[in-house]
């Protein structure tokens, strides 16, 4: 596992008098998955919204490579090499995906043309061409809308968008949602590729499979408060930890119920995968 990225400590956050982030600590590491489970309400996206600069916590510190960062807005986050993929995905319907991938960093030619506002579309359709190419997105840089497209394609050009321009952190909030298996399975695919190249990820989930499927460590919420692996431990609750062959180990399920306020078929469903990834 590489360094540490990303820390955020003490964060608060509170909407009147709902409590969204109660003294939240949270990392990640570069090229590890960190996925981040929980029920509703509790925290999961408010956090997202945070490290993205779209909401400003009340209290808390937020470091990248050690170094405090003011995340005020998108723009800041941006800065400190920080992308995300919304499970809305953010893509404009009606431009192409190359203009989706250069959306608000759109290059202009050079010289006079350039000064007059004109854009160097060959340029970026080439450079969009080429992260598509390297994460295997099946998209082509053709004069057509991206609402042409099939949702898998949208979310894989949402993701080679925030790979091209993330060098430290990409976010995913609930990327699987709304697709089906094989589009679920190549958004799986593409979140490996993304840690491979050494890049920090954060995996917002309600689908322990694709948890179990992808993720290097896991983070349990509950009531706006997130119990790290070492905090589980310590307090003789779930451990979730990998061995060497990626399979994740789950001990005293029932804990797990009442930590994540979960009903029990979920639970169920988790130790049953997990009986599956072990007889494998």
């Amino acid at each position: 596992m590489g360094r540490e990225v990303l820390e955020a400590t003490g964060l608060v956050r509170s909407y009147g008098h709902v409590r969204a982030l109660a003294g939240v600590d949270f990392s990640a590491n570069e090229g590890e998955v960190v996925a981040v489970v929980g029920d509703n309400g509790a925290g999961k996206s408010t956090l997202v919204k945070v490290i993205s600069g779209s909401v400003t916590p009340d209290e808390g510190e937020i470091r990248v490579d050690g170094k405090l960062v003011q995340l005020t807005d998108p723009v800041a986050a941006r800065r400190a090499g920080i992308e995300t993929v919304y499970q809305d995905l953010a893509l404009a319907s009606d431009l192409t995906p190359d203009a989706n991938v250069f959306l608000g960093r759109e290059r202009r030619r050079r010289g006079l043309f350039g000064r007059l506002g004109m854009l160097d579309k060959g340029s970026m359709r080439d450079e969009a061409d080429k992260v598509f190419r390297s994460l295997s997105v099946t998209v082509s840089c053709g004069n057509f809308p991206v609402s042409n497209l099939s949702g898998g394609q949208q979310q894989g050009i949402a993701v080679a968008r925030a790979v091209m321009w993330a060098s430290r952190v990409v976010l995913f909030d609930e990327p699987t949602a709304a697709l089906g298996v094989v589009q679920t399975r190549n958004v799986l695919d593409l979140i490996r590729r993304v840690r491979d190249r050494g890049i920090a990820v954060v995996l917002i989930s309600h689908s322990m499979p694709d948890v179990i499927s992808v993720a290097d460590r896991v983070v349990a919420t509950n009531a706006a408060s997130f119990v790290t692996e070492e905090a589980i431990q310590l307090h003789g609750g779930i451990g979730f930890t990998w061995d060497h062959d990626c399979h994740l180990y789950l001990r005293r399920a029932k804990f797990c119920e009442l930590l994540l306020d979960a009903p029990s078929d979920y639970v169920d469903a988790v130790v049953s995968l997990e009986m599956a990834h072990r007889h494998e």
